[in-house]
């Protein structure tokens, strides 16, 4: 791959079919080289076998998460901008991803303009943090911790269930559903 190629090579890590066919198609037009990988073991052979420079990488990928990809691909591509975009935004896993590495979080739905402004992005954390400092609703805050919990047991909805004191039915229902506004 020349220099050219790779400054504009593009991981995107999606299992929304529609979503990834429709980005890719709009992120070619726009000059990127688009490498779509639809699950996390696909996403760490292109990621071992390929440099890029930019990563789009879609939170839950069938169910799993795809947090563990971020150090690997940051290792593997230590320039390359990395955003996170979910449908599942919350505070626990946007600090979770950029502490592993990611440059930035994108919560969807997203347009293209919008994710490649979040990839672009190099503002300070200040601005990141003033995101986070009006108060929330009661349920979004129900949310943001039901969050915490399930990233501190790893991803475990029965542990988690158990630590919140909810019925594992209930919890995974919560999490079924999208995330509240503020």
């Amino acid at each position: 791959m020349n220099d050219s190629t790779h400054k504009r090579s593009l991981l995107m890590i999606e299992d929304d079919e529609v979503f990834a066919s429709v980005s890719s198609r709009a992120l070619t037009r726009r000059g990127y080289d688009v490498v779509l990988a639809n699950s996390i073991d696909t996403a760490r052979d292109l990621i071992s076998s390929q440099q890029v420079a930019y990563a789009i990488v879609d939170l839950n990928l069938a169910g799993h998460s795809s947090l563990e990809l971020i150090p690997t691909l940051r290792a593997r591509n230590p320039d390359a901008r990395i955003l996170m975009l979910t449908g599942y935004a919350s505070i626990a896993t946007a600090v979770e991803a950029i502490k592993l590495g990611a440059d930035n979080y994108l919560a969807k739905p997203a347009d293209i303009d919008e994710i490649l402004a979040a990839l672009d992005d190099d503002s300070d954390e200040e601005e990141h943090d003033a995101q986070f400092q009006e108060p929330m609703s009661v349920r979004r805050l129900e949310w943001e911790h039901i969050q915490k919990v399930l990233l501190e047991n790893h991803g475990n909805i029965s542990e988690t269930a158990r630590q919140l004191k909810m019925h594992r039915r209930t919890l995974q229902r919560k999490l079924q559903k999208k995330p509240v506004a503020g």
